[in-house]
């Protein structure tokens, strides 16, 4: 899929992880790269595309705020992590939006909002009266309230499948997954010097999927391939193609 392809898409999903926004040797933020995404989607806002971000990053941001040494394991203090660093990580986003003359709104969103009807119709209001207002939607899945019981997967796959779902609602022609893998390998590349990128999937297939690996390279992100292909499977059955690519070569 070139890019001469994706230039005529007019409603976009960009996910991007917290493994791209955050330098893991410290946990704090890349501020250069959240710049240059916020620079990247405002252009596309001047194209007359609508644009819709999955961000990662809130736990993260917490836990450099608090001042802990390392992601916590418990789902109570990963809540509190996130109570913390959403705020932090949304007034970091309003205040570069704003640098390039845009306006982002916070999304949060929680697993039933698929399972409700009424709440998935409100949250589809939502997001078409805010792109039709010219704003950007800033989502993620409501970490404070939220264990993300889904039937098929324990979470949102560092909200891989939440952008997924996003694109759905809002019946995105395209959904970018930003990460720090270059696409899909055959195998994980830093484990298998032999695996093989993949550069174009017509289809979604059972081999395919059994090739995803669960485990993600970095030490801040959660969401490894298999998360990516599920999320490729719901984009793709909702009519919206999709790309992996990496956020250092955006």
């Amino acid at each position: 899929m070139d890019r001469e392809y994706l230039k005529d898409k007019k409603k976009i999903v960009i996910k991007i992880g917290s493994s791209s926004l955050i330098h893991e040797e410290t946990g704090g933020l890349d501020y250069t790269k959240l710049e240059k995404l916020v620079r990247i989607i405002c252009d596309l806002r001047n194209q007359d595309k609508d644009v819709v971000l999955v961000s990662s990053g809130a736990i993260g941001v917490g836990v450099q705020a608090l001042g802990l040494a390392r992601r916590p394991k418990t789902t109570s203090l990963r809540q509190a992590c996130a109570a913390v660093g959403q705020g932090q990580l949304m007034m970091i986003y309003q205040k570069l939006f704003q640098e390039y003359h845009s306006t982002a709104a916070q999304v949060l969103l929680t697993f039933d909002v698929i399972s409700s009807d009424e709440r998935r119709k409100n949250a589809i209001n939502t997001f078409n009266e805010l792109l039709q207002l010219g704003v950007v939607p800033i989502v993620n899945e409501n970490d404070t309230v939220s264990t993300s019981e889904i039937p098929y997967v324990d979470n949102f796959g560092d909200n891989d499948r939440l952008s997924a779902i996003v694109s759905a609602l809002i019946g995105a022609d395209l959904l970018i997954l930003l990460s720090d893998i270059d696409g899909l390998f055959t195998d994980d590349p830093r484990k298998n010097p032999e695996a093989k990128m993949i550069p174009f999937v017509p289809e979604i297939t059972k081999e395919l999927l059994s090739m995803g690996k669960e485990t993600s390279g970095s030490g801040v992100g959660t969401g490894g391939m298999a998360a990516k292909l599920a999320a490729a499977q719901i984009a793709t059955d909702s009519g919206s193609d999709m790309v992996i690519a990496n956020a250092d070569q955006v």
